[in-house]
């Protein structure tokens, strides 16, 4: 059977955790002189990138190296796609050299759940489809917190401000620290954060929906930035801005007041002067360096963790983010 890590919703807290501890444990090989371990020699992974991304496919193509797997990068430019070609027709002639693993982002959302339904002998990892999840960033966003707390983080306040209607990161994020057993505010305006988000039947009960920063930041242990996408909005979501900037970017001052305590993680890429300022996002509260590294390891632990399902035969379903 096959495995694949698809996104969070499906996920058992065990295994996250077990996705934890692996990734403190690849850490160590990235602080060592000769950044290079065996564990997947003789294996491939492909990463089939469809949409623009720095830091998701560099952490990627460095964790199938540093394993030392057989890696190859495809662009949506380099592929056949641009020439008419379907994404199953691509992903089909890719399965049919037998990689072991397929890293897909993709801006159609539900992409590498087709894929993950096709294709049967290669592991899937979604690595972001549309504005559905990016399983491997909230996964991240935990180690980020693990390795910042001394321990799984459980308990924290956690608040998530801004374009949260058309963010993959903020849903699996909210799953992923929901069911760890943390408390979330999503923080916006309500073109961003629609009050529905809190309806239990959405993330369960331990969401909260806040339009006004201060009240959503009272507290936190943890503030997440978001980056407003404009690339995914149809229609107009904010005056400007610099409207936006003046009522949810997170600054110092607005920190101090109501969340003196909290660190601040952003996915990245960061729009600075908008929904961070510089002096929060290269202060000592800010985690985002560490968030980099961290992706660095978790991917490394993912790879690892699926490429070992995948060599046990394990029987396991491939439904939901299973891993």
């Amino acid at each position: 059977m096959r495995a694949h890590l698809l996104g969070i919703e499906g996920m058992r807290v065990e295994d996250i955790h077990t996705l934890l501890t692996n990734a403190m444990t690849m850490h160590e090989v990235s602080e060592r002189v000769i950044k290079k371990v065996p564990t997947l020699r003789g294996r491939t992974v492909i990463n089939l990138f469809m949409e623009p991304s720095t830091r998701t496919r560099t952490s990627f193509e460095l964790a199938g190296k540093r394993l030392s797997a057989d890696v190859v990068n495809i662009s949506e430019s380099a592929s056949s796609t641009k020439k008419g070609e379907s994404l199953l027709d691509t992903a089909i002639t890719l399965a049919s050299m037998s990689p072991d693993i397929l890293v897909v982002r993709h801006q159609a959302s539900g992409a590498p759940h087709l894929l993950a339904r096709y294709l049967s002998s290669t592991c899937v990892v979604n690595a972001g489809d549309g504005t559905h999840e990016h399983p491997s960033q909230a996964l991240l966003d935990c180690l980020t917190l693990m390795r910042h707390f001394g321990e799984i983080p459980t308990g924290k306040t956690v608040a998530i401000v801004g374009d949260v209607a058309h963010s993959r990161v903020a849903r699996s994020n909210i799953l992923a620290l929901s069911l760890l057993g943390n408390k979330v505010r999503l923080v916006g305006p309500p073109t961003l954060v629609p009050s529905d988000l809190a309806h239990p039947r959405c993330f369960g009960n331990r969401v909260t929906v806040h339009h006004s920063l201060g009240e959503g930041l009272k507290g936190a242990d943890v503030v997440m930035c978001l980056r407003l996408q404009r690339e995914r909005m149809t229609r107009f979501f904010i005056p400007s801005l610099e409207e936006y900037a003046r009522h949810y970017g997170v600054s110092e001052k607005v920190l101090r007041i109501h969340a003196p305590e909290a660190v601040v993680l952003h996915p990245g890429p960061m729009n600075r002067g908008v929904e961070i300022d510089s002096d929060v996002a290269d202060g000592e509260r800010s985690l985002v360096t560490l968030q980099v590294q961290s992706g660095l390891a978790m991917r490394m632990a993912i790879l690892v963790t699926l490429a070992a399902i995948r060599g046990a035969g394990t029987s396991e379903s491939s439904e939901g983010g299973a891993i």
